[in-house]
Formats: structure tokens, sequence, C-alpha cells
């Protein structure tokens, strides 16, 4: 067959940024609605009554993206949420996958998408609930003297490191992470918003398309230099509230660079081995009848610390065709996002114990749901 590297680069790249320009919109309003309710979560006393703890952590499982976790994490740090209430949120999440679900290409249906959106998170959220009362009456309890979760600002960091640091090189990219490349991003970002919204109802701007296409390959590209030049100064990825706007915005444009990264990469990985390596009729067959295998290595890979995996696997299911809506529910079940970083961290044994658990669970939920066929 005839492939032309080039149109396939382009390709992957217009759908990558047609993706993050719905990341744009869901980070950067999460983000803000957390910063400003960022008082509600602080202070002594745990919230809610002890019955409520595993829904209260729950719904904020449900938030998109790893700042519902990270938050979690530090109220169960502070004792105002119980070990039932963390272990919900930690099997609701979705991490930074619930953003790819959350938008759309030219290869994905929008419709489909926020029906597999709502349809996981709500099985995720039963799930979680009901193991987080489980978690309760057993009275399992991690020792949260030794958990603590970041609250270290992107530019602190940076500042930090340059500090140390006062070589050029550090300099160069200081700015393009605090100021240019954060600017050039936010005004992509606020170029492709009404596009994406339009893009919800099957609409479009005609008289930009073409500019619009330009612009989601230049979002892309950009956002795969800022996110790894910003991994070069910051060493540490927080999702928790910022103590200003300004900090605030910067920490999403690094998550939206990040998560539209994470898409480019699977988007292209996936798309070379159906179209190229594999075939898509050859693909579609295998995928047909290897759903039991797909829902294993979905877990396995949404397990991995972090949101990559999650992202892996739900930049998979709007590409590929017949993946089943079992293995996307696997991973999100598997996967704790960024939140269970502060346990990585301060306390392994804790944290290798809820991925354990997480994985066993995602693996029976999966396959359940996979025998009933939803």
């Amino acid at each position: 067959m005839d492939f032309n590297f080039w149109s396939f680069l382009l390709d992957n790249l217009s759908a990558a940024g047609v993706i993050g320009g719905y990341v744009s919109i869901s980070i950067i309003g999460v983000s803000l609605i957390i910063y400003f309710s960022k008082g509600k979560i602080e202070g002594e006393g745990q919230i809610g009554p002890r019955w409520a703890q595993p829904i209260i952590g729950g719904l904020f499982g449900v938030i998109p993206g790893c700042g519902g976790t990270i938050i979690v994490a530090s109220m169960y740090k502070n004792k105002k949420l119980s070990f039932g209430g963390l272990f919900a949120a930690f099997i609701t999440t979705l991490g930074e996958g619930s953003f790819v679900l959350l938008g759309a290409s030219a290869e994905s249906d929008v419709a489909a998408n926020l029906k597999a959106f709502f349809i996981v998170n709500l099985v995720g959220f039963i799930v979680g609930v009901i193991l987080g009362y489980i978690s309760d009456k057993i009275g399992y309890e991690i020792s949260s003297d030794k958990m603590t979760a970041s609250n270290l600002d992107p530019l602190d960091i940076i500042a930090e490191k340059e500090n140390k640091n006062s070589k050029l090189l550090d300099s160069l990219i200081h700015n393009f992470v605090e100021k240019s490349g954060f600017f050039v991003i936010l005004i992509m970002a606020i170029f492709l918003l009404p596009g994406s919204i339009m893009a919800l109802w099957g609409g479009g701007i005609d008289a930009i398309e073409n500019l619009t296409i330009l612009v989601t390959m230049l979002f892309t590209s950009i956002c795969l230099i800022y996110f790894l030049l910003s991994s070069l100064v910051i060493k540490e990825h927080d999702c928790s509230p910022k103590e200003n706007i300004r900090s605030t915005l910067v920490h999403s444009i690094l998550d939206i660079s990040m998560v539209t990264a994470y898409v480019f990469v699977g988007l292209f990985i996936v798309n070379f081995v159906i179209d190229v390596l594999v075939g898509p009729e050859a693909f579609n067959s295998w995928m047909t009848s290897s759903a039991f295998a797909v829902v294993l290595i979905a877990a396995l890979i949404g397990v991995t610390p972090g949101c990559g995996g999650m992202i892996a696997v739900a930049a998979a299911y709007t590409t590929i065709p017949n993946f089943p809506i079992a293995a996307l529910i696997a991973a999100a079940i598997a996967t704790s996002g960024d939140g269970i970083f502060p346990l990585l961290a301060e306390n392994k044994k804790d944290a290798i114990i809820i991925i354990i658990a997480s994985l066993a669970i995602a693996l029976v939920v999966g396959y359940i749901a996979l025998a009933l066929n939803i």
C-alpha cells in the first residue's frame, strides 16, 4: 500500500489538536472551579457526616482530570475524609482520560463519546461508592500521618530550578514555559473555543475551516514542545489548586500540553498499527474476536500510575472500531490518576495496596460488563 508519512503525520497532528480544543475548555474550566472552591475544602473537621464519605469521595472522583483525586488525597491527609471516601475517588476517577472522551475528532462520534463518558463515570461511581462503604465498614485506615499532598506551584519549581542552575538554556526554557509558550497556547485555545463548542452539535465555522485545521496542527506541535521543555524544569506534576489565577492558568496550560501530547502519541501509534502494520479489516476482526484480551490489556495499561495509561486507552476507544466499552470501564476503574503520587512518594505500601485492589476490581467489573454486553 502507498503510505504518505507526511500526510499521516499532519492528519494526526490535526486530530489531536481538535481534541486539544475540548481539553482546553474542560481543564481550564475545572481548574478555575476548583480554585474558587478551594476554601470550602480547607480547614478543620470532617466534611459531611461519616455515612456520606464514600459519596463525597466518589463525587470528587467524577470531576474531570486529576484535580479531584489530588484534593481528596489532601483531605484524607488532614482527616477530613475517610479511607472509604479516598478509595471511592480513586475507583471513580478517569484522570485526564476524561478530557479525551469529552473531546472529539473527525474520527470519533461526539454523541458516542459523551455517552461512553457518562456510562463509565456512572459505573465507576456506583462501584467506588459501594467499595468505599465496604472499606469504611471494615474499618481499614491508611496511615495518613505519612501522606502529604504537594502544594508546589509550577512557577516556584521553575524559579527554584533556575536559582540552582543559571545557564542560558534553563533561562530560555523558563521564559517559554511561563511566558511565550503559555500565551501562545492560551491564545490558540481561545481561537479554537467557538469551533469546539459548535462541533458538539455537529456544526462548524466554514469561513475559517482551513485556518482552523492549520491552528489545530500548530496547537499540537507547540503543546508537544511545551510539554517536553517544561518536563526538563518541572519535576513534579501537581493538580492541586494554586495560590492565584495566574499560577492556576499556567498549571492548566501544563495539563493541556501534557494531555494533548499523550493524545497525539496515542493516536499516532494506534492509527499506524491499524492503518499500516495490520490493516483496518484484520484489526477489526481481531478486536471482535479477542475482546477478553482487550479488557485485560486495557486494565493493565490503566493501572500504571498517573494519567498516561488512561489517556492512551481513551484515545484508542475514540479511534478503534468495535473497541469494547467494557475495556474502557476496566481501564477507568484501574486508574488512580495523579492522586496516587502523594501515596507513592510518602507511603508506598498503602499505594501498592490501592493499585492492586483497583486492578483486581477493574478486571472483575470489566468482565462483568463484557458478559452483559454493555
